[in-house]
């Protein structure tokens, strides 16, 4: 028995903010600035009281909605998120509750950011191919709107709210559809992308006006999100390549012999520069990210449904998946569609 993704949906806040928004508040950033800049024209943003786990409930019952997907039969459910309703209870335990799924069901929720979707797939693989359940839903959801201040341009132009639901189930079949990925971590880069306040280590209640510090016309305290880009494009760029070359190798494949590539949808430069970098064909480099913006952890997800309403995704391609981001946390997978 290997573990199969069978299906993915994914939802989006109401509230759109366009660049042309964004270009009223910053006047110094024209609308062509930050597509230019982004390759990003809008993203959706959460509204005050509406956390990750709605958004993630709201994903979850779109595949609940298919005849193929029963929730009935869901014997784990994964929560990825940096964005909790609590410090505790687990989010996945309340999701659990929401969704009506089996109190035999088993509940995790795990803390990772843009390699998220990739470190999913390996838990629920592992949780699978060991056993333990059969039918795995897992849930990416981010608000990182909550996180940042609303003066601070650096991010609000990049970031944007959502979350997926993928079911993955154990298949009977003569090879593995989800490859073991590979994993790599490095903390030293941790202070680039961080919300210093709010953890145990720097307590604090969310304020984005007390305290806020103007860092070249970019507001922000210690409880809002701080994002170094040009040291996280250098650690993509060095990175990456690597993990995608021993993916490979660990496959006995080649380049030539992935059909699409599915990236976390970082920005547009960056994917571009890392596409150049890693000699990826245009044409089998899959990007959607124009109205959704960086949506994190979900940023995969999403792009894998879209490739497929788009007619660029296929049962029985063979794709590979990178994410890659805040931790510093990278993984790159192998899956066959």
């Amino acid at each position: 028995m290997f573990a199969s993704i069978k299906a993915i949906e994914y939802a989006l806040p109401n509230v759109e903010l366009t660049n042309a928004k964004l270009s009223l508040q910053f006047p110094e950033w024209s609308v062509e600035k930050i597509s230019s800049k982004t390759g990003i024209e809008s993203r959706h943003i959460a509204s005050e009281y509406e956390c990750a786990s709605d958004l993630g409930v709201e994903a979850a019952n779109l595949l609940f909605d298919r005849d193929t997907v029963r929730r009935d039969v869901v014997d784990f459910i994964l929560f990825c998120t940096q964005s909790p309703d609590y410090f505790l209870p687990t989010t996945a335990c309340l999701l659990q509750d929401r969704l009506q799924l089996p109190t035999s069901a088993g509940a995790l929720d795990f803390n990772l950011g843009c390699s998220g979707f990739v470190y999913g797939l390996g838990l629920a693989k592992g949780l699978i191919e060991t056993g333990q359940a059969q039918h795995v839903l897992l849930i990416t959801a981010e608000t990182y709107s909550k996180h940042m201040n609303p003066k601070d341009k650096s991010v609000r132009t990049i970031f944007g709210d959502a979350a997926a639901a993928t079911y993955i189930e154990a298949e009977e079949c003569e090879k593995e559809k989800i490859g073991i990925p590979v994993y790599g971590t490095d903390g030293s880069g941790a202070c680039n992308l961080i919300v210093p306040a709010g953890g145990m280590r720097e307590r604090s209640h969310v304020n984005h006006e007390e305290g806020a510090v103007d860092y070249g016309s970019d507001m922000r305290n210690g409880a809002d999100l701080f994002m170094n880009g040009p040291e996280i494009f250098t650690f993509t760029l060095e990175r990456v390549p690597t993990s995608i070359e021993m993916a490979l190798r660990r496959a006995g494949i080649g380049l030539e012999d992935i059909d699409l590539f599915v990236f976390h949808q970082a920005n547009g430069f960056m994917l571009e520069h890392l596409r150049k970098k890693c000699g990826i064909p245009n044409d089998k480099f899959y990007v959607s990210l124009a109205d959704v913006g960086n949506t994190v952890s979900s940023t995969i997800p999403i792009a894998l449904k879209r490739a497929q309403e788009d007619g660029r995704l296929e049962k029985g391609m063979r794709v590979m998946l990178s994410g890659f981001g805040v931790g510093y946390s990278w993984s790159t997978c192998i899956i066959e569609w």
